[in-house]
């Protein structure tokens, strides 16, 4: 495990996390499923180091089957090459909340992490607030990453937000909405800094 005090280290597995991260959903894009497992699993393997790498990897594989039964969903309602939204908003989306819920229960996640991550796909393809159930969901995985069940902790005001972490993913899907790919990864790599540091600290601390 990098060290705390490794800073370049740190930095620079932070920054392959962040690559692998945007590598995995543009393989997702281009269907490439199996490469899409082993990015999200390099990621996965390094931000849930309280469970072993292959349990990790079940976690990767359980997010790829929630983004395919996405994509499912999506070709059932597509109408003259086109999704129709109102179609997809009433269609059955418990296929994708079941692969979400498999991914929280194998790395200890609060089970609201399913409804929200599900919630938030929903309406980023049907429109509406996405943007509030993706950082709510953020949140329970951060607090699994992490293992702090308060997070965001915060010192003083702004009790009520998600913690720049949580914002910070967002952010990364809005830039991979519009293809920014390098900005996306430069707007994770303090996110994953924040996990490696926290999961190099001695358990005495």
């Amino acid at each position: 495990m990098v060290l705390e005090d490794s800073v370049p280290e740190t930095r620079q597995v932070a920054r392959q996390m962040a690559e692998q991260l945007a590598l995995g959903f543009k393989f997702h894009d281009e269907r490439k499923r199996e490469r899409a497992v082993e990015a999200f699993a390099f990621v996965d393997v390094r931000q849930f180091s309280h469970v072993s790498d292959a349990t990790a990897r079940d976690a990767s594989v359980a997010y790829v089957d929630a983004l395919w039964a996405k994509d499912d969903l999506e070709q059932s309602c597509m109408h003259d090459g086109r999704i129709d939204p109102d179609a997809l908003d009433e269609a059955d989306w418990s296929d994708v909340r079941s692969a979400f819920a498999r991914r929280a229960s194998l790395v200890g996640m609060d089970p609201r992490y399913a409804d929200q991550s599900t919630l938030a796909w929903r309406r980023h393809k049907t429109g509406g607030d996405y943007w509030t159930p993706i950082k709510r969901a953020q949140t329970y995985e951060l607090r699994a990453a992490l293992q702090e069940p308060d997070y965001p902790s915060k010192p003083r005001h702004g009790q009520s937000g998600f913690g720049p972490e949580a914002a910070r993913y967002e952010l990364g899907v809005e830039l991979h909405d519009t293809r920014q790919w390098e900005q996306a990864s430069e707007v994770m790599i303090p996110y994953f800094e924040r996990i490696l540091r926290e999961s190099s600290r001695p358990e005495t601390e």
